[in-house]
């Protein structure tokens, strides 16, 4: 079988992890993973959702803080702050800075983001194939509004340093209308047998994704089932700020809510199935009557079973 995953994040990492962990032993698995909030910072190129999902893959990422390699210092960190470089409110670990030094320094050299995160893959035996979404740059920025009226931010500074506590108006990816999907991305929706949408953040990380022209239009395409993973179990996101996400697009955070904002594939949309917790069994109708067949499953993702037994739903529900 040949599986390929549309992933950004803690969630997206956690569901690879599974996927991996339920596949096959001949199955093929593809991540085109989230470059939407993607930045420069003291002269470094960070991809903190393409570092999550590598990180998880290798077994060094840190699972309490939930973000970047475990173990880490902050030497260097400390030091940038001492000269009053970078964001006092976002860490560089010195594990990590490594990291977006040797990605800055080969994409300095003339290689592509995707040619970058191939060479990254070669350190780990991470048992599937990364793509970025795209090789353009399209960083997400953040308009808010606040007592001073309207102003846009880096997603990355309205996420980390205000814990989305500022009212977003609208999210935008500048450049996003010229990107095109990175070299091996259309190919491999196309040439899948199931395509999975993680339960990954629908607007920062699932969002930027199919916002890449022509990632829709394979989607569309595509022979493959295409099943999506609910991020909000009982009307409550799992982790992060997804519910202020949502309803800066108007969407309510509830599985159904946000299968219809998906849409669905008979109708212009982009998913065949959707799987939502048993706690919204009671949602299932509603998802149904939006043309999308709804398959209950169990969503927590507790540790590595429970990662791998929602994969296993998830890809039962592509093979239907």
């Amino acid at each position: 079988m040949r599986i390929l995953i549309l992933a950004g994040g803690v969630g997206g990492s956690k569901f690879t992890l599974g996927v991996r962990a339920a596949a096959g032993h001949d199955d093929h698995i593809t991540v085109v993973a989230n470059t939407g909030d993607d930045l420069w910072l003291s002269g470094v190129r960070l991809q903190p959702d393409v570092d999550s999902i590598v990180y998880a893959l290798a077994g060094v990422n840190d699972t309490h803080r939930g973000w970047g390699r475990a173990g880490d210092t902050e030497r260097v960190n400390e030091e940038l702050q001492a000269w009053g470089a970078g964001w006092p409110w976002f860490t560089l670990g010195d594990l990590d800075l490594g990291t977006h030094l040797a990605r800055t320094g080969w994409l300095r050299d003339g290689a592509t983001p995707t040619q970058v995160l191939d060479r990254m893959s070669r350190r780990w035996p991470l048992g599937v194939h990364l793509l970025p979404m795209t090789d353009s740059e399209v960083d997400t920025i953040v308009t808010v509004r606040d007592q001073d009226g309207e102003r846009p931010m880096h997603f990355q500074e309205w996420w980390t340093r205000w814990r989305a506590a500022l009212e977003p108006v609208r999210f935008e990816n500048p450049g996003m209308a010229v990107a095109r999907p990175a070299p091996g991305v259309a190919e491999a929706i196309a040439n899948a047998d199931v395509v999975l949408l993680a339960p990954s953040n629908p607007v920062v990380s699932i969002g930027p994704i199919l916002a890449v022209p022509g990632i829709r239009d394979a989607l569309t395409a595509t022979r493959a089932a295409v099943v999506g993973v609910s991020p909000v179990i009982g009307g409550r996101v799992v982790r992060g700020m997804a519910d202020v996400c949502l309803a800066a697009i108007g969407v309510e955070s509830n599985a159904s809510a946000i299968a219809a904002h998906y849409g669905a594939r008979a109708s212009g949309g982009v998913l065949d199935a959707w799987l939502l917790g048993e706690e919204d069994e009671v949602l299932a109708p509603e998802v149904e009557a939006a043309g999308i067949r709804a398959v209950v499953a169990p969503l927590w993702m507790r540790d590595e079973a429970t990662s791998a037994a929602l994969a296993s739903a998830a890809l039962g529900a592509g093979r239907r």
